[in-house]
């Protein structure tokens, strides 16, 4: 494909049918404006925050009272407060529908599926709610669950926004530790687990991890049956109750929903933690509701009856966007287990059975279909798909052609990014704007986003610090265990005054979309020129020799040199002819100073739960510094490869 023509382009069909179009009409009318493209639309949602956010709460239907006041000291980030009168719940606002239609339905690889009506999801949340209201939980208290991405994990969830409980979750797949250095901080009233669950095809028992640490929690246990070993996970767990015992004795009744206020605490999210224990990130119930039906309803066009589906599991925020297309009347559909269990077909087969409308997944999913040779256009009927979207690491350029190639030539494909810190997106797609290789559509409507050099200059077509210029609904109410705010300040507002910086590396197109080229924690800086390290995955990662790579600096002799590690293909060996392919590579597309000094073959990539490679924590190892909190890595026994290595002595 040409890349000075876009992947894909909207019809005027297409974009006069889509709520966003729909909203810009309502706002012309109801605000006196002339609102024709995206980039209008942006420019107005950004100049005029509190016309904009209170056009969404009424466009997109919020359930409560929203108040007079939509936005208090607009100037001032750490003080500004949006919607300081309002009151809502966020769980009535997800359980607006009911029927006998799908709300949600569950697969676990190919071993177990099942699929929730809306009327039973509403049974399950309500007995739910009786039976955390029988044990003395309520507002603010915290509920941890260690858990799949199941139905069960939704209702729990519900139950707990329901009656102003604050909701906590990781994945079964987390150690021992690494779930007390998250739950440990939060002292919940409730813990709630699985007593098994799938993983590429083979059943994974967790019975003695569950007793060990309900053991140190200290609280009540709900055990989740789910695959298997629910009898030694009781016996493991003295006290602990079955899902089915917990919500016995109470009746279905309709759920009572407990107005709060705006900034009341829904969840608590946790950052990485591969430098230390993992910050404990506290979002409003208000803020999360409004950015993400604002990311459904505007910027992904879901409407009642859609089918949207996320790989994620309960320890990725992108699980927390999954659970808010509800608010949209949509059926969420669910996957726990490897996504090429039994094979590489699975979510395809997936999205062709139920006709997902919104796929979303991770650009290293989409990168793995591609090298696996997979073409689900021509071997799925892929006809209801309508947006597809990628995030958890840069999508490379060819991993957008890819998708127009071998999964569907005539879909929105839409690159995201944000993160755990705003539970949302700072950029993302829009179904107004073409699609452009290698390039994120743009920002998110009232997202003041930007681009700024090391001197605080917004800079065009060149790469700087991805910031935010005005508060948004979605900032975090505080970190738990932040006396002052210092941590919070720290993190996001120490580097500029009264301004978020996000610490990602990005850059403005020429279309106005955005790159983003890495962490800017993780960035490359040889001879002092900064080097966003996607900047080199993009080019390695085409080889069919290289499954995956990682990119580090290395401080030598007085400067920063590349060193690159790589993941071969079977079979394949780093001899001097395939090093000087991948220098090759990197230096015809990208420049010499991406070139890196060192080439090193290893067996594994660590990577975070959620699939992250870990640069950071290379590199420490790399210089012969400890890594803080290997509990965060999914597999930290990868680091070993990359310590004392004679190549980087020389």
């Amino acid at each position: 494909m040409k890349d000075n023509l876009p992947l894909w382009t909207p019809s005027d069909q297409f974009r006069r049918s889509t709520p966003m179009f729909a909203f810009m009409q309502e706002a012309n009318r109801r605000y006196s404006q002339e609102l024709n493209s995206f980039s209008d639309l942006h420019a107005w949602s950004i100049n005029s925050r509190a016309d904009f956010w209170t056009a969404v709460w009424d466009f997109c239907g919020i359930k409560g009272d929203r108040g007079e006041r939509p936005l208090i000291n607009p100037d001032r980030m750490l003080e500004a407060s949006f919607f300081p009168d309002a009151s809502l719940n966020f769980a009535e606002n997800l359980l607006s529908t009911s029927g006998t239609g799908d709300a949600l339905v569950f697969r676990g690889e190919d071993k177990v599926s099942y699929r929730w009506s809306w009327d039973h999801l509403h049974e399950v949340v309500s007995k739910l709610q009786q039976a955390l209201r029988a044990l003395g939980i309520g507002e603010g208290d915290r509920i941890a669950a260690m858990m799949p991405n199941l139905p069960e994990t939704v209702a729990f969830m519900l139950a707990a926004a329901s009656i102003g409980a604050i909701w906590s979750s990781c994945s079964p797949d987390f150690g021992e530790q690494g779930v007390m250095d998250r739950f440990g901080q939060i002292e919940p009233k409730l813990f709630i687990a699985c007593s098994g669950y799938w993983y590429n095809s083979k059943l994974q028992n967790i019975a003695s991890k569950v007793g060990a640490i309900a053991g140190r929690l200290g609280v009540p246990t709900v055990i989740v049956p789910y695959a298997g070993g629910v009898t030694s996970a009781l016996d493991a767990t003295p006290g602990a109750r079955l899902l089915e015992d917990f919500t016995k004795p109470y009746g279905a009744k309709p759920v009572e929903f407990t107005r709060l206020p705006f900034s009341h605490p829904l969840f608590i999210l946790f950052s990485s933690g591969t430098t230390g224990v993992p910050k404990c990130i506290v979002h409003s119930a208000g803020g999360s509701l409004l950015q993400l039906v604002k990311e459904h309803r505007l910027h992904c066009g879901v409407v009642p009856g859609d089918k949207v589906f996320y790989f994620t599991t309960c320890g990725w925020m992108m699980w927390n966007w999954l659970v808010v297309g509800l608010a949209a009347g949509a059926t969420l559909c669910l996957y726990d287990g490897s996504p090429f269990a039994p094979d590489g077909k699975v979510l395809f087969d997936y999205a062709q059975a139920e006709g997902f409308a919104v796929f979303g997944t991770s650009a290293k999913y989409i990168d793995a279909v591609r090298k696996s040779g997979l073409t689900p256009m021509t071997s799925h009927d892929l006809s209801a798909l309508r947006l597809m979207t990628s995030t958890g690491s840069p999508l490379s350029p060819e991993g957008f052609s890819f998708v127009y190639e071998g999964i569907k030539n005539n879909v929105q494909l839409a690159s995201i990014s944000g993160g755990t810190d705003i539970v949302s997106c700072f950029v993302l797609g829009n179904p107004l704007s073409p699609v452009w290789r290698g390039e994120i559509q743009g920002p998110g409507l009232g997202l003041a986003m930007d681009v700024w050099d090391d001197q605080g200059r917004p800079v065009r077509q060149e790469k700087g610090e991805l910031v935010c210029t005005t508060a948004f609904p979605s900032m975090p109410v505080m970190f738990w265990n932040d006396p002052g705010k210092a941590k919070y300040k720290a993190a996001y507002f120490e580097r500029f005054d009264n301004l978020w910086c996000h610490g990602d590396f990005a850059e403005w197109t020429e279309h106005d979309g955005l790159i983003i080229h890495g962490r800017s924690d993780a960035t490359l800086n040889p001879g002092g020129v900064r080097i966003g390290t996607a900047e080199i995955y993009n080019q390695v990662e085409q080889l069919p020799e290289v499954e995956e790579a990682l990119c580090i600096g290395q401080d030598w002799d007085d400067d920063v040199r590349v060193v690159l590690f790589v993941r071969l293909a079977s079979g394949v060996d780093l001899d001097e002819s395939l090093s000087k392919t991948i220098r090759d590579k990197i230096r015809i597309g990208a420049s010499p100073r991406h070139v890196p000094a060192k080439i090193i073959a290893v067996p594994e990539i660590p990577r975070t739960k959620s699939g992250k490679i870990v640069e950071l924590a290379v590199r420490e190892i790399v210089h012969g510094r400890p890594v803080k909190n290997m509990e965060a890595l999914a597999n930290p026994e990868a680091l070993a490869h990359f310590g004392n290595r004679p190549q980087l002595r020389t």
